[in-house]
């Protein structure tokens, strides 16, 4: 893939008619629309924790490459039959990295030690704690299985055989098997740089002076903390005022930089909404009125070919739909198609009388085996995003929750996060 591809200006328009758009649909148009984005290119497996495979990797030798021991101990053919027995002890050994260079004939040993290739004729291993040396023989009591102790050549990944899937996000410990088959680089999706803006004359920077009337910009240090979490590279427009032409600079700033954009405020349809304004004017705005709680109007746009999601202003719904829309969205531009999180089904410790219309996600944290949901609802009190350790979904029909109900939890985990 040479570059970014650009998209038309109409790529979020939703059918005529439509005007409230269930989270699933909302969901299923997302991922019809947004193909992945970014070029591809060779890493160094050592430099690429969290980085997206753009192909599958595929082992380049067998692992272990040769059967060896698991233990301290000595090797010898065939196991052990019940009873004493004793073993011709030859002399020599095998340690790692300095394989012995003979051959066992049957009735016969060698010391070996943990991770040595077996010697040629052996294929079982005693434990050097389960023998004595007498005059040159090797005294054990058996049963012994044949094969004990010894680990075959390629049990754990077979030479050509495909190790992890394109799409898979790299972890540390992926690092660590893809080196032991024998890889110095993988084929990975460069990152997907993605353009933050908060809008708002009331904002300002945290640690700024502020009057009564303003407030600090909670939003772009949260998404952008998010972002680099799951492994994409952040470009910070920073703070935009409530100004048609400011809100254009910006975003003409950021088509330039970034592959996606992601605002927070003035998603919505009133008078000071100069996000929402501006791409409309565009041409290529689509205010999609989502049947979810906390959050509803998401902007989605397209700027110099390049994608925007319009988040509300208020953290706590820019928090939520960060997670459950614009997430899946940008893994699905970045590489790594569209995820979902993984739900937990669990008791609930509350009680909620819920009304039928809109898919409802509340701040949650599991306790004793149930799980438990902030104390209010409300989307003004930001300090519950960190109380909570994930979302309880509950679905778009009206529902009694009672202590005891099973109800879906989807831990902060499941989105990526710790």
């Amino acid at each position: 893939m040479s570059g970014p591809s650009k998209l038309s200006n109409d790529c979020f328009a939703l059918p005529a008619g439509v005007h409230w758009t269930p989270v699933s649909e909302a969901l299923r148009l997302l991922e019809q629309r947004l193909p992945c984005c970014v070029p591809v290119e060779q890493s160094a497996v050592e430099q690429s924790d969290g980085r997206i495979l753009a192909h599958a990797v595929i082992a380049a030798r067998s692992h272990p490459p040769f059967a060896n021991s698991a233990v301290d101990g000595y090797a010898f053919a065939g196991g052990l039959q019940a009873g004493a027995q004793s073993l011709q002890l030859r002399d020599g050994r095998s340690a790692a990295g300095e394989a012995f260079k003979g051959r066992l004939m049957p009735g016969q040993a060698l010391r070996i030690l943990t991770g040595a290739a077996l010697p040629g004729g052996a294929d079982t291993v005693v434990l050097q704690e389960d023998v004595r040396i007498d005059d040159g023989r090797l005294q054990v009591t058996g049963p012994l299985k044949a094969g004990a102790n010894a680990r075959a050549a390629g049990e754990d990944m077979q030479q050509g055989a495909q190790i992890f899937p394109a799409g898979h996000q790299l972890r540390p410990e992926d690092l660590g098997v893809i080196a032991a088959a024998g890889l110095g680089e993988v084929s990975v999706f460069k990152p997907l740089k993605v353009a933050v803006i908060s809008t708002g004359a009331e904002l300002r920077a945290p640690g700024q002076a502020a009057r009564v009337d303003q407030i600090f910009d909670a939003n772009r240090p949260m998404l952008c903390a998010l972002l680099r979490r799951w492994g994409m590279e952040v470009v910070d427009i920073g703070i935009v005022p409530d100004e048609a032409a400011a809100v254009r600079a910006a975003l003409d700033r950021a088509a330039e930089r970034a592959d996606v954009i992601l605002t927070s405020g003035g998603a919505s349809a009133g008078d000071e909404d100069h996000m929402s304004a501006v791409l409309r004017a565009g041409g290529g705005m689509a205010l999609w009125r989502i049947a979810v709680k906390p959050g509803r109007p998401l902007a989605l746009g397209v700027w110099g070919g390049v994608p925007v999601f319009g988040l509300p202003g208020n953290p706590v719904a820019a928090f939520v739909c960060t997670l459950i829309f614009a997430r899946p969205a940008l893994l699905q531009l970045a590489g790594a198609g569209f995820q979902m999180p993984k739900a937990l089904h669990l008791p609930a410790a509350f009680s909620k009388s819920k009304k039928a219309g809109r898919r409802e996600y509340l701040r949650a944290r599991l306790r004793d085996g149930a799980v438990e949901v902030f104390a209010s609802e409300g989307s003004g009190r930001v300090s519950g995003l960190s109380w909570a350790e994930g979302l309880v979904e509950l679905p778009d029909a009206a529902a009694e929750i009672l202590p005891g109900q099973t109800v879906c939890f989807l831990p902060y985990a499941s989105f990526g996060l710790p």
